[in-house]
């Protein structure tokens, strides 16, 4: 991306009047230079690291056919990503505290395109297995950073749209990931095709570019900085564990868990069930994955606007009935290839749109000070939980049966966040300084 197309484009968007915008995107005309430029670099970051998280799923058949791994092998890569993912997105919360959220973003981003494109250098599955864990360290990494910086410098009544748009990025780079998976695969012989994609996830480290440009650190972030100097007060990340702060990391770590557990245990193991039990053909289809992105897209849009207009407790509770809802669907009504074909929609809807509204509710909770440890601990606890609910899901199917299984791990991963999203406070219009 050419740093001054970039610059111009967000400084012209910016000079449509208020009046004349659509209402739900007024907020943008509105906001400062800082504000726009922060919000693009933070959406197609996220866009870009969606991009390359989301490449692993597209060549895994590849990889079992030309290296001989089995599906076990091929699962364990994933995993392995997620709970790197989790560790790297704690650490980086804590960095962004200490030396800054823009630079934080910075490095993460420099991170995962580095180890993405060493992906498709790897000779070996152990090779393999040891850039992808890299690369989920700085995957987790940057949305931690990301979602702090946008969630700072956005104004109070408009955080949850801002955010929620630059969590719907994720939604755009794996659909991204699947047209450039289609596009290599059908003009390169698969072991050479799969090498490429992961090359091609080298591209976001060009983003960092722009960031040290034309990005600054948040208004309300060099206003605590300064007064810790004048203080000698360094923050510590054992803050959030302080008897003030304890009860709030605790729950909100348990609201994480269940939105991620949930979306783990629906999106996992769905496909293998519905293919494997019901016998239906369109879970391979290429129509099927874009009805899921587009939900996923659609979600992410809706919950952004919702978590403004209703709150962000009711946002959450009613995208976790819903995820419930069609998680029952899924597993318990007969479907036909049509059927199914278009419930993708709302399972991304769904799955997908309760994240949308997640950093903002995070930002406000904590105090600008250790916003970062705060954010990053809660939402990588609830990753780290979360991925672990496959793995218990395929070893109680034997007993239960899958789709059984799958119910079960939803319904109580959904119970969970409504239960913790009851007992925290209502932070809608919260000034950060306040908080």
């Amino acid at each position: 991306m050419d740093s001054k197309t970039f610059t111009a484009s967000v400084d012209d968007a910016a000079d449509m009047p208020a009046s004349t915008a659509n209402p739900q995107l007024s907020w943008y005309a509105e906001a400062g230079p800082r504000a726009r430029r922060a919000f693009w670099s933070c959406k197609v970051g996220y866009m870009l690291d969606g991009m390359d998280t989301q490449m692993l799923s597209f060549v895994i058949p590849t990889l079992v056919a030309t290296w001989g791994i089995s599906l076990a092998d091929a699962g364990f890569i994933g995993t392995v990503t997620l709970l790197s993912s989790a560790l790297g997105g704690w650490i980086a919360g804590i960095l962004s505290d200490r030396i800054g959220r823009v630079r934080t973003l910075q490095l993460t981003v420099l991170w995962f395109a580095v180890f993405t494109g060493l992906c498709g250098l790897a000779q070996s599955y152990g090779q393999l297995l040891t850039a992808r864990a890299l690369m989920g360290f700085g995957f987790g990494g940057e949305w931690t950073a990301g979602a702090v910086l946008i969630g700072e410098v956005i104004r109070a009544r408009d955080r949850g749209k801002a955010v929620g748009l630059v969590q719907s990025g994720w939604a755009l780079g794996w659909g991204l990931a699947a047209l450039l998976y289609a596009l290599l695969f059908s003009v390169m012989a698969p072991e050479i095709a799969w090498r490429a994609l992961f090359l091609i996830g080298l591209v976001p480290a060009l983003l960092v570019l722009v960031i040290r440009r034309y990005v600054k650190e948040p208004e309300v972030f060099e206003k605590a900085r300064v007064q810790q100097r004048d203080a000698q007060d360094t923050p510590r990340f054992t803050e959030i564990f302080s008897p003030k702060l304890l009860s709030t990391t605790l729950r909100a770590a348990l609201l994480t868990t269940g939105a991620q557990g949930g979306y783990y245990a629906i999106t996992t193991w769905l496909p293998t069930f519905l293919k494997n039990e019901r016998h239906l053909t369109v879970m391979g289809t290429g129509g099927y994955l874009a009805t899921i992105i587009a939900g996923s897209y659609a979600g992410y849009l809706c919950s952004a606007w919702l978590t403004d207009r209703l709150g962000r407790k009711p946002n959450f509770i009613l995208f976790a009935v819903g995820s419930m809802t069609i998680a029952f669907v899924y597993t318990s009504l007969p479907l036909t290839n049509a059927s199914m074909l278009w419930l993708g929609f709302p399972l991304g809807f769904f799955a997908s749109g309760i994240f949308s509204g997640m950093g903002a509710f995070l930002t406000e909770l904590f105090p600008t000070r250790v916003r970062g440890s705060g954010q990053g601990f809660c939402y990588n606890v609830g990753r780290a939980i979360g991925a672990l609910f496959p793995v218990l899901i395929g070893a109680l199917s034997s007993r239960f049966g899958l789709g059984a299984s799958i119910g079960m791990f939803a319904v109580a991963a959904y119970g969970v966040l409504i239960i913790a999203a009851l007992t925290l406070p209502e932070t809608r219009g919260r000034e950060l300084e306040s908080a």
